[in-house]
Parts: C-alpha cells; structure tokens; sequence
C-alpha cells in the first residue's frame, strides 16, 4: 500500500478542496492518506465523505508550536475532529491568525507595499478557516508584487523580515495534550535534524506518541525511524504537500511496510 499521511487542503493553505484532494490522491495512486491541516480539522468532514472507493482517509491536523525560538509542528492523528476541545481552539486559533494577517498587512503597507486583507481572503478562496502567510504571499503574487511565493518571503515575509510578525503559539506539550484530548495520536511533524537529540526525549516525556521519519528530501529517515523505535514511538512518513509547487502528489509516498505500527495505532 502507498502511504501519505501529511496532506494540506483549502481548509489551510492548500491548493484543493478536500474533496477534490482525496480524488487526486487517489488518481495519484495512494491507498491511505491523512488530511492534516494547519490548525483546523474543518476540511476532514467534507473529505471523508468525498473518499473514493480504495482510498482510506484519516481524520488529522496539524498544530503549530514554538519551543526555544524555533516554531514546531505536531500531527494528530486519528482525532475526533468534532471534539469540543478541538473546536474551541481552532475558533481561539482562527481569531489569532486573523489579528496577525491585519497586522503583517499593515506592515506593508508603511513599507509601500499596496495590498487590503480582502486581497488576502480572496487569494485564500471561501473554504480557508485559518490564515497564513502563504495565503498572503500568493495575494501578493497575484497584484504584480512578486514574481513567485517564493520571492515573496525572502523579500518581506521570511522569518524575521521586514512584514513579518509572530503569533502567539502552543507549547510543545500543549499541543500534544491538545491531540490526546481530542482522542488522537501526536506525532512530531518534520523534526530539524539540529533539535532531535537534545528534544526528542523530553518530548516523549510530555506524551509525544511518534515522529514523521519520512519525508520529501530526508537522508536520514531510516536513522530517525531506528531512534524514534528505540523510545517506543510511531513512524509516520508524509509529503507535507499543499499544492501542485511541491510536486505532483502521488509522486511521494510511504511504504505500508515501513510503517505498519501507526497504521496499526489509528485504524
């Protein structure tokens, strides 16, 4: 079986409707995949229902963090997606990015970059219920001030630069508790090599479930898979895809083989 299980839709920052995802993950050649939208689990419904016929979807999401000045992402998996808990942040969440979107819109305007939020909720389309700054990147794009989403975050909304701001975040531990709550399994998503060794421990001190080993780009996705085994952790492997930019999905998958005790945890 062919395995993804990080897919984004227009939920967050995808480029597909969750229906129209699952369709193409499955024209893509995927049997199993997971929809694991930033800070929200709304698209999960409307995916589920639209799954074809050989294409088993898991419901997901995927919360931000920030630990020691480094922004980190947990999956959860298999999560009740209508679970009160879960709903009360994704609303506390939504407001959040909303505040920030106005905020780093402001900032470019006084560094004569002419854009309106509303540019920002058109580029992001009817079906987004948490705003990014990929959404406000692709505004941009869209009015003639960059030439990519790329050019646009090394010109103003890189880390740190000049349109920038941050957003208030869970802890590590927040978010893993925030995903067992909800009835799921938290799973550290894309891990920097450099973070690893000193967190891995702590975070599965504070609950961590598994880690995404493999990944679009990961030399080393056997070595972590080894280590997170080690610990008693799942493995998880997907392509983080939001849009066609990442590559056709379907190109990237895992092998149910390599990782047949998270499909084993969340069945």
């Amino acid at each position: 079986m062919r395995v993804d299980l990080h897919l984004h839709s227009t939920a967050s920052d995808g480029s597909l409707a969750p229906g129209l995802l699952v369709e193409a993950a499955r024209r893509g050649g995927l049997d199993v995949v997971a929809l694991s939208d930033h800070d929200t689990a709304a698209g999960v419904a409307e995916a589920l229902a639209a799954a074809p016929a050989g294409l088993h979807v898991l419901a997901a999401i995927e919360l931000s963090s920030t630990h020691a000045g480094s922004e980190l992402h947990f999956l959860g998996y298999a999560i009740d997606p209508a679970a009160a808990v879960l709903s009360a942040f994704e609303r506390d969440a939504a407001q959040r990015r909303r505040e920030r979107m106005l905020g780093m819109v402001r900032r470019l305007a006084e560094i004569g970059v002419a854009i309106e939020y509303d540019d920002v909720l058109e580029a992001a389309g009817p079906g987004a219920t948490t705003l990014g700054r990929a959404h406000l990147a692709r505004a941009l794009v869209r009015l003639g001030h960059a030439a990519s989403v790329n050019q646009v975050f090394e010109r103003w909304l890189g880390d740190g630069g000049p349109a920038f701001l941050p957003t208030e975040l869970l802890t590590p531990r927040e978010a893993i508790d925030l995903v067992h709550a909800a009835g799921g399994r938290a799973v550290w998503a894309h891990p920097p090599a450099r973070l690893v060794e000193p967190e891995l421990r702590r975070f599965t001190g504070w609950g961590l479930d598994g880690v995404e080993c493999f990944r679009p780009g990961a030399a080393d996705a056997h070595e972590l898979a080894r280590r997170a085994r080690a610990l008693n952790l799942l493995v998880s492997g997907g392509s983080d895809w939001h849009g066609e930019w990442n590559g056709r999905l379907g190109e990237f998958w895992v092998p149910a083989s390599d990782i047949p005790e998270i499909l084993e945890a969340v069945r």
